[in-house]
């Protein structure tokens, strides 16, 4: 029955919210490690790659490369029109249709436009689209000539040099589930996390894909993070607990932990775990569902709202213009909210909902909250930051630290950067992204920014 409540939940709100889509409850991880090593599955068949505009991709794609330029000319951003956020540039996408140009653009008639040569678009102000259909961009990972994008039907790799890409799913046997919460490396291999078909290793010497699900020691088929950190351990999160693997073998069944609330005696405050971050000295922070946690020397500790995590309601509930309350459409949600005394609140707000995590380089966190803004903890104190602080939205889907270790901010209403005095610089529709709703964001070797959101990656090139 928990299982039927998850499937349904993820029709329902699947193309609005980036993060508790998907979201009905299952039943909870085992408490105690796997010790049967069960049999991994493993797929030895190089996937075929898929070809450009001869065979349809999906009833969706039309035989359209999932990762092509979009069918307009490319360049300055394009004018205002109606859409799924005010200003958008993009119409709201309807399913099984296909998208069309914005106003005061021309589309390439039947076919779409070739890959804009950087050298020609790397002015200020320039931009490439690609459409992926109606499809949620929640993972990105930059290496090389490649970026990996991760969707909700499959990862793509596409390599920038060449103008070409490869599509790994269900049908070509690369994947157990389509859905991609995480795409990003792992040793040598790159690893996916997938909604509803646990982890997927991909060996890019051997080309071959190894897979990893609860007989294997998954605490659930849901995973949203995987983290390798720096003595070697792998850490999952999934949506029934975190998995640790002891020095990183995953093929060694004995090697695995499952950490529940059960098991932790509430040091995790909750078994939904939507991100992973390692600290300073080993630390290895966790977001779930119901605050901050912390494991440490082999100890649990752990922060909610009432810490300090999350701006107050009263302070932004005249600021949400985001209104996708999970607690409306869930059971799960709505006994969560009145477990944590928020069962009055009626609208997207919960600021133990921590959907985003990143480290900040000084022992601390960011954390990204459902519609109580951004929270940064120094391990101390807490310090939320809100609309007030130039946020354009306080649903804060992604948060990113490029190489230079400046803050990236992804909301429900535009992607904001911190500036060096604590201010924020804003981009939106109108700066070249495909969508005010930011999931996901990498940089790739030319400097070039790719960020992820609903339809699609805009790809905004380094300013001369």
């Amino acid at each position: 029955m928990q299982a039927q409540w998850k499937n349904l939940v993820f029709v329902g709100i699947a193309l609005v919210i980036a993060v508790v889509s998907y979201v009905i409850g299952r039943q909870q991880g085992a408490s105690t490690p796997h010790t049967q090593n069960a049999p991994v599955v493993q797929e030895n068949k190089a996937p075929a790659k898929a070809e450009v505009a001869s065979k349809p991709l999906s009833p969706l794609m039309k035989g359209r490369n999932p990762l092509s330029p979009e069918d307009v000319a490319t360049g300055f951003a394009h004018p205002a029109t109606t859409g799924q956020f005010a200003g958008a540039a993009h119409p709201t996408p309807v399913p099984g249709q296909p998208l069309t140009a914005p106003q005061g653009q021309t589309q390439a008639p039947g076919q779409p436009q070739a890959a804009a040569d950087p050298k020609d678009d790397s002015a200020k102000g320039k931009f490439t689209h690609f459409r992926v259909g109606n499809r949620n961009v929640k993972s990105m990972f930059a290496q090389g000539d490649y970026v990996w994008v991760g969707t909700s039907s499959g990862v793509i790799r596409y390599d920038v040099t060449k103008d070409d890409y490869r599509l790994f799913d269900v049908r070509n046997g690369s994947l157990l589930a389509n859905g991609v919460f995480h795409v990003g490396p792992l040793g040598k291999s790159i690893v996916v996390g997938t909604y509803g078909g646990g982890l997927s290793l991909y060996d890019q010497e051997k080309e071959k894909w190894t897979s990893f699900n609860i007989p294997q020691g998954l605490a659930d088929a849901f995973v949203y993070d995987v983290m390798k950190v720096a003595n070697g351990d792998v850490w999952i999160a999934t949506w029934s607990g975190a998995n640790h693997i002891v020095g990183g073998d995953l093929q060694d069944a004995s090697k695995w932990r499952t950490y529940t609330v059960e098991n932790t005696k509430g040091g995790l405050p909750n078994d939904w775990v939507y991100g992973l971050a390692e600290g300073l000295n080993g630390d290895v922070w966790l977001a779930t569902e119901g605050g901050l946690a912390l494991f440490r020397n082999d100890q649990w500790k752990h922060w909610t709202h009432a810490d300090g995590v999350g701006a107050p309601y009263e302070q932004v509930k005249g600021q949400n213009a985001f209104d996708s309350d999970p607690g409306a459409v869930s059971s799960h949600h709505a006994r969560q909210k009145e477990e944590q005394g928020l069962g009055h609140v009626k609208t997207a707000y919960n600021p133990n909902y921590i959907i985003s995590l990143v480290e900040d380089g000084k022992g601390g966190v960011w954390c990204g909250t459902w519609g109580a803004g951004l929270a940064h903890f120094d391990g101390e104190k807490w310090t939320n930051l809100t609309k007030d602080n130039g946020l354009p939205a306080n649903h804060i889907f992604m948060l990113h630290r490029d190489g230079k270790g400046r803050l990236w901010v992804g909301t429900s209403a535009g992607l904001a950067s911190m500036q060096d005095d604590g201010t924020f610089v804003v981009s939106t529709t109108a700066d070249g992204l495909f969508s005010n709703n930011v999931f996901s964001m990498t940089f790739s070797q030319d400097g070039s920014q790719w960020v992820g959101s609903y339809g699609g990656v805009a790809r905004i090139y380094p300013k001369k």
